[in-house]
């Protein structure tokens, strides 16, 4: 059975709304990359070292990221050796199928809630990659759940932050807590967790800073973050999630390496795939990092933020082809 063919049996088992989110999310990055692929194989009709120097190049110019890139470029080259394969589209579902192990890793993807009493998940990263809404989502989608979630205003410092986190709060109908502008986020998050205890909530969702006004480092704040919480809830944070912008690119991946290494980061969240055609930061931010992406943004709406999943995702970025080879086998 071909590797397209398994995929779409594994998809068909899963929501079809799910698949379609991810389907319409990737769409740039199914043009600027997979189409790209579809173009050079069908131009080329043999499988040889100019071959793989623009395959190359797509998967580069798609952020894959170079190291990334060479070592699959490698395992290619031997398995068109092993295999005897000749024709050039016979490397497409050879390609989705490596891509889909690239992405899957040995990490795990669930999020890890407390099994009993509240489970705290802490948000980080720099400004401007959709941190605060990303948290707002999140707490549609457990609210969706039939928990009961509650917000932390902990990012004191960015001008207009809590405003936008409370307007979240109204929208998703979930408690802010707050404190004025510029007041220490430790203790925001101390009446936070207060406040989940009276309320009964099931999850406090906590908004950090991505970078201070004044003096103090911003790991420093972290770490004070860190002690409250752990000293109201011990084994808490049960996650930390870094938001990245998937349309930065490789930025994101500087971002993700100065960040992840300092703040006990357990997941990774990427925010607008939709907005770029480098799809493929995704894979590099596997490769690189060892570090499992959690959430995926998949576009503007409430609901476009979704659990990651490699077949889902690597479903999307190959539709066309998949639908391609459905309907030849038909015909």
């Amino acid at each position: 059975m071909s590797f397209f063919k398994k995929l779409r049996e594994s998809i068909a088992a899963k929501t079809e709304s799910v698949t379609k989110q991810f389907r319409d999310g990737l769409e740039k990055s199914r043009k600027g990359f997979v189409e790209k692929v579809a173009e050079l194989v069908t131009r080329r009709k043999k499988i040889d070292e100019e071959f793989f120097e623009e395959l190359e190049e797509i998967l580069i110019g798609a952020d894959v990221g170079v190291n990334t890139v060479l070592t699959l470029i490698d395992d290619l080259r031997n398995e068109v050796k092993q295999r005897r394969i000749e024709d050039p589209a016979e490397l497409q579902p050879l390609l989705s199928e490596k891509l889909t192990e690239l992405l899957r890793g040995d990490e795990d993807n669930e999020i890890h809630l407390s099994q009993d009493g509240i489970s705290v998940i802490l948000f980080v990263g720099v400004n401007g990659v959709g941190k605060t809404t990303t948290i707002g989502k999140l707490a549609h989608y457990y609210k969706q759940q039939g928990k009961k979630v509650i917000l932390a205003a902990g990012d004191t410092f960015r001008a207009g932050a809590i405003e936008q986190l409370e307007v979240w709060g109204q929208r998703v109908g979930v408690d802010v807590i707050k404190q004025q502008a510029g007041s220490d986020p430790a203790a925001v998050m101390f009446d936070a967790v207060q406040a989940a205890k009276q309320r009964g909530a099931d999850i406090l969702l906590c908004d950090t800073a991505g970078r201070l006004q004044n003096k103090s480092n911003l790991m420093e704040e972290l770490n004070k973050i860190y002690r409250v919480i752990q000293r109201e809830i011990p084994g808490a944070p049960h996650e930390v999630l870094m938001v990245l912008d998937a349309t930065t690119g490789q930025n994101a991946l500087n971002q993700a390496k100065l960040f992840g290494e300092k703040s006990g980061v357990t997941g990774l969240v990427l925010t607008k795939l939709d907005g770029t055609a480098k799809g493929g930061i995704v894979i590099a931010i596997r490769q690189e990092l060892s570090l499992p992406v959690k959430f995926v943004g998949l576009g503007e709406k409430i609901g476009d933020l979704q659990k990651f999943d490699s077949e889902q995702f690597v479903h999307g970025l190959f539709a066309g082809l998949i639908n391609d080879e459905e309907a030849s086998a038909e015909a």
